[in-house]
């Protein structure tokens, strides 16, 4: 089952394209989403910006609940335990869709005080609400189909992410250009139209996942009585192993709302400017992501083998990848950034700035490649959860959100220093990366013998 350790990049490579391609067909929504609500004015796009901040913790929270599946999943299906897997899927999704329906139910209820969590701009709040309003019935249908699409990855099966992101990009963009600007006869709703056809693009990619599981996959053979099954065992193992990896994600979302609020309170074209700069990261990014994730399934897939020389032999071969990679997305995006601001219809002072905050990601972005990919795709993966959650606490509260704070409210420092002071973890988690990976101590193996599953 194991690759050759001189396999390791090809191996790898070929787990990461897909899945890179997938997050830059996802990201290339949002950059749609940002340059044609951006072609709107500075406002609008400042409310969106908003609006999503909720949405991003979520998102951590689910990435960590995918992430706490992967580390188990992965290392069971190296010892082909496909029963054990099926669980572990079935435990996941009961999460996620618990976790959508109650972040709806907050956005039902309080949409007003949510926002002003964020921005504390007057004229921002009511078009954030609004937009809120609409994307809030998207939450259970993104984490429903985050679940299964991280289940196929823990497989190998990484493509099916890739089609499925590549129908819902043309259809998301058409909504996009129908109900923002008022095409084929349809109203001209702003930001709003946006946001509506984010959530019928929702819709339509969990449909299609589920279609794709149901009557396409044969790893797997997933049907609804293998998902409502449970076992008492892996439902403590996956708490045990996979609590520190959702509190971690859970803590890095709020670490984002809350840069998103110190940002909030910048000003609007501050808030533009993050959020373009945000924007463009992501899509040069996803080299580094997609190679992470492929890492923690290799990593995860070769410890659940017990293949343990094998497992440091990779290790060794990854962090050279990472750097490799993190120098690749750095350089295109500090070279993109003046081309890309030619698409947007934003200041001259957005567009300055924008272009600043940029040339600081392209730099974080080489520590980004290399400590995150290191940290979650080798030590977490690798068995060692608690890791990342006490690393990322202390570097996040202690010094990255105090500095910044500090920055922007006691030096009135400029934009630009108060996101060096937001993004300087990346940067300094690589002393910590690098000496951690290196002594092989997080390698364990999480998984058991098979075990009855109970109803």
């Amino acid at each position: 089952m194991q690759k050759s350790s001189k396999n390791i990049y090809k191996w790898v490579l070929s787990l990461a394209a897909p899945i890179a391609l997938q997050n830059i067909i996802t990201m290339s929504v949002n950059l749609a989403d940002n340059l044609m609500v951006g072609s709107l004015g500075e406002l609008p796009l400042s409310a969106m910006y908003v609006a999503h901040q909720l949405q991003n913790i979520l998102h951590m929270l689910i990435i960590g609940l995918t992430a706490a599946l992967t580390i188990l999943a992965s290392q069971y299906w190296g010892k082909r335990d496909t029963d054990s897997v099926k669980m572990l899927i079935g435990i996941a999704l009961k999460f996620s869709m618990s976790a959508g329906l109650l972040f709806l139910l907050i956005t039902l209820f309080f949409p007003e005080q949510v926002i002003r969590l964020f921005t504390n701009e007057p004229h921002v709040i009511p078009e954030a609400v609004k937009h809120l309003e609409i994307l809030r019935y998207s939450y259970i249908f993104f984490c429903v189909t985050q679940v299964l699409v991280a289940a196929m990855r823990c497989v190998e099966t990484v493509r099916v992410g890739m089609y499925l992101s590549i129908v819902t990009f043309f259809v998301n963009v058409f909504l996009n250009w129908v109900l923002i600007f008022g095409k084929l006869g349809a109203p001209a709703l702003g930001g709003n139209g946006a946001a509506i056809a984010t959530v019928i693009a929702r819709i339509l990619e969990t449909v299609l996942i589920i279609l794709y599981i149901r009557f396409v996959d044969r790893k797997l053979r997933i049907r609804i009585k293998d998902l409502i099954k449970s076992n008492i065992t892996l439902v403590k193992d996956f708490f045990r192993y996979g609590f520190p990896v959702i509190l971690g994600d859970i803590f890095w979302g709020i670490n984002l709302a809350t840069q998103g609020a110190i940002i909030g309170r910048l000003g609007s074209v501050a808030t533009a400017s993050v959020s373009i700069a945000n924007t463009v990261f992501s899509l040069f990014s996803v080299g580094v992501y997609g190679t992470a994730g492929a890492s923690s399934v290799i990593i995860g897939q070769t410890v659940g083998a017990g293949e343990y020389e094998r497992v440091k032999k990779y290790a060794r071969k990854l962090q050279v990848l990472f750097i490799i990679i993190g120098l690749i997305s750095g350089g295109l995006l500090y070279i993109a950034r003046d081309y890309i601001m030619l698409l947007y219809n934003v200041s001259e002072d957005t567009a300055v700035l924008a272009k600043k905050l940029m040339t600081v990601l392209s730099v974080t972005m080489i520590g980004t490649s290399y400590q995150m990919s290191s940290l979650t795709g080798i030590v977490r993966a690798g068995g060692s959860v608690y890791f990342v959650l006490i690393n990322d606490l202390i570097f996040v509260w202690l010094i990255v959100i105090p500095s910044a704070m500090i920055a922007a409210f006691v030096l009135h420092a400029s934009p630009v220093v108060v996101f060096a002071c937001l993004k300087c973890d990346q940067i300094l988690k690589c002393a910590v990366a690098v000496v951690k990976v290196n002594r092989f101590k997080w390698i364990k193996n999480l998984t058991r013998e098979p075990a009855t599953a109970v109803k």
